[in-house]
C-alpha cells in the first residue's frame, strides 16, 4: 500500500510512540485492515513472522521455546493468537531483556488475543486497534470521493484502494474467508449457513436498536445463541454496540444498545447492493449514512489510541440524539441526517435536549449529506466530508 498510493495511517504515530516506552505492542483489528503493511512500514528492521503460515504455526505450538530462540527480538509476530502458548514465554523474555520495542504482536481476533495478553502480559503491553481506512486518511491522500453514495458503497478496506478492486469482486470472498476462518476459530459454530443468515440480518439492522427477540425468531435459534454470535462479530471487529446513555436525567430512557458495522461497504455487500446508484433510493440509505458517520467517529478516537466515552440518547417519546461523547465536563451531541437540504426538523431533537439543559448549542452538531457548512442558532451544521471539524471546535 505504501509503495503505491502512500496512504498515511494516523495510528502509526501512536504505535511508534508506544514502542519507545513498552517492550510489547499489540495491534488488533479486523482482517485486511492493513496491520501487516503498516507494521512492516513502521519497523522495517524487525524480523517479520506470520503465524498464518502452517509451518510457522506448528513450530510455535510444538516448541515455543525453540521458536522464540530462532526469532529473537526485535520481531513482529503476525496473527499471534494462532500460537497462544507463546505469550507466557514472551513475558519471561521481555522481562529478562528489559528494554522497549522488543516484540510487535498483531492479530485479527480480539477475543483470543486480548485474553492471552491480559493473562500473561499485563503491564508490559500497549494495545491499539487498527481499523479500515478513515475518511480523514483518504482525504489527506486526496482519494476521498465527493460522491456520498460511492463512498458508502466502496467502503474503507485498504486492498480496495491499493489494488483498485471493485467492491463486488472483493467483499464476497472476504465474507467467506471470515466465515470459514475466524468464526470457526473463535466459536465452534457448526451451522455456518445459519450464521451467514444472521450476519445478513444484522446488516439490515445497522443503525437500529438491537432486538434480540426479533433476531432469534427470524433465525430460529435461542436468545443465548444470538448473544454468543454477536460476541463473535464484536470480537472480529465486524460490528460494535453503541450503548444508551442513562445518567440521572430522571426520564424514561431506552435501555437497548444500537447495532453498527465498522464498514459500510461490507454492509452493502451483505444487503445485496451491487452499485452506488442503488443507494440513491434504497430504504436503508439513512441507516447506512448514520453507520458511516458513527464508524468514522469511532475510527478517529481509536486512531488516537483513545477509548471514547460515547453513547446515544433516546427516551420513550423517541426524542433522540444519534451520538454523544463526553469531552471534559461537557457532552457533545451529534445528529446525523443523510439529506442534502437542511430543514428545521434536523434540529428538533437537539432543541428538545437543549431545553432540558442537558446539552448546549455550542456543543451541538448536525452532520448531513450536503456540502455547506453553516453556523445556526441551535447547532453547527457540518457536511459529511468536513465532519473532522467535530473534534476541533
Amino acid at each position: 500500500m505504501y509503495n503505491q498510493i502512500m496512504i498515511k495511517r494516523t495510528l502509526g504515530k501512536k504505535i511508534t510512540n508506544l514502542a519507545k516506552k513498552l517492550p510489547i505492542i499489540v495491534v488488533t483489528g479486523p482482517r485486511q485492515s492493513g496491520k501487516t503493511t503498516l507494521l512492516k512500514h513502521l519497523f522495517p528492521s524487525f524480523t517479520y513472522v506470520s503465524l498464518e503460515d502452517p509451518d510457522m504455526r506448528l513450530f510455535a505450538k510444538d516448541d515455543p521455546r525453540g521458536f522464540l530462540d530462532s526469532y529473537k527480538p526485535p520481531v513482529i509476530f503476525d496473527e499471534v493468537q494462532n500460537a497462544p502458548d507463546l505469550f507466557s514465554y514472551l513475558q519471561t523474555i521481555s522481562d529478562k531483556i528489559n528494554k522497549p520495542g522488543q516484540f510487535i504482536l498483531s492479530g485479527s481476533q480480539n477475543f483470543l488475543l486480548l485474553e492471552k495478553v491480559s493473562q500473561s502480559l499485563a503491564g508490559r503491553a500497549g494495545i491499539v486497534n487498527l481499523f479500515p481506512l478513515s475518511m480523514s486518511e483518504l482525504k489527506q491522500s486526496q482519494l476521498l470521493s465527493g460522491n456520498l453514495e460511492k463512498t458508502i458503497f466502496k467502503g474503507f478496506y485498504p486492498r480496495l484502494w491499493d489494488k483498485k478492486i471493485k467492491p463486488g469482486d472483493w467483499y464476497p470472498s472476504y465474507i467467506q474467508t471470515f466465515l470459514e476462518r475466524d468464526v470457526r476459530q473463535i466459536k465452534q459454530i457448526v451451522n455456518l449457513h445459519l450464521f451467514q443468515k444472521f450476519l445478513k440480518l444484522c446488516a439490515g439492522r445497522t443503525g437500529q436498536l438491537l432486538n434480540l427477540s426479533s433476531l432469534a425468531i427470524d433465525i430460529g435459534v435461542k436468545h443465548n445463541t444470538i448473544r454468543s454470535w454477536l460476541s463473535v462479530l464484536e470480537a472480529s471487529f465486524v460490528i460494535f454496540l453503541l450503548q444508551p446513555y442513562h445518567g440521572n436525567l430522571n426520564k424514561r430512557l431506552i435501555k437497548s444498545p444500537k447495532l453498527y458495522f465498522y464498514d459500510t461497504g461490507l454492509v452493502c455487500s451483505l444487503l445485496g447492493i451491487t452499485s452506488k446508484e442503488q443507494l440513491t433510493t434504497h430504504p436503508l440509505k439513512g441507516s447506512l449514512f448514520e453507520t458511516l458517520i458513527i464508524s468514522e467517529i469511532q475510527k478517529h478516537f481509536y486512531n488516537q489510541g483513545v477509548t471514547p466515552r460515547h453513547y446515544f440518547l433516546q427516551d420513550k417519546q423517541a426524542y433522540e440524539i444519534d451520538y454523544l461523547w463526553q469531552s471534559g465536563q461537557k457532552f457533545r451531541a451529534v445528529e446525523i441526517k443523510s439529506g442534502q437540504t437542511v430543514t428545521k426538523q434536523y434540529f428538533a431533537n437537539l432543541a428538545y435536549w437543549q431545553k432540558l439543559g442537558f446539552i448546549t448549542p455550542q456543543f451541538s452538531f448536525v452532520v448531513y449529506g450536503g456540502k455547506a457548512l453553516q453556523k445556526r442558532r441551535l447547532a453547527t451544521v457540518l457536511p459529511w466530508q468536513k465532519m473532522v471539524a467535530l473534534f476541533k471546535s
